[in-house]
């Protein structure tokens, strides 16, 4: 049995690019995103079926963050972060607005975040109250 030297890949589907790059954690979800118009290629929406090909422009947004990404490399099976992150190249723009969003969560975080657990007995007869006042 004799190793076959890698091959290039030349295209692949973008649902399948996006699952390999660990932008989602199934190809279902990149699936799903990708319906949903989450991601557009040049700027255009595709379906997950789309063939993508080495130098295309991705608009990836996960959650509430945006990334806008070229592609570098195609791989068919998914590796490590590390190695995933060098299928793509991240734009300057996308990157510096990233920290941007990044910092803005940190000096206004979600209300209610600090609440960990069951209510105090004194939080409940706050809570009752109000609700009761309605």
């Amino acid at each position: 049995m004799t190793n076959s030297p890698e091959i290039a890949l030349a295209r692949m589907r973008i649902d399948k690019w996006l699952w390999a790059a660990r932008f989602y954690k199934t190809r279902s979800l990149a699936a799903q995103a990708i319906a949903a118009g989450h991601v557009k290629l040049d700027g255009h929406t595709v379906k997950a079926a789309r063939e993508l090909h080495v130098g295309d422009r991705l608009d990836v947004a996960t959650g509430e963050v945006p990334w806008t990404v070229v592609v570098r490399r195609l791989n068919e099976q998914r590796r490590p972060a590390s190695e995933a992150q060098q299928l793509y190249a991240e734009t300057a723009e996308s990157s510096t607005r990233r920290a941007a969003l990044r910092e803005a969560r940190q000096l206004a975080p979600v209300p209610g975040s600090e609440l960990r657990g069951r209510p105090t007995k004194k939080a409940r007869r706050q809570i009752r109250g109000f609700n009761e006042g309605l």
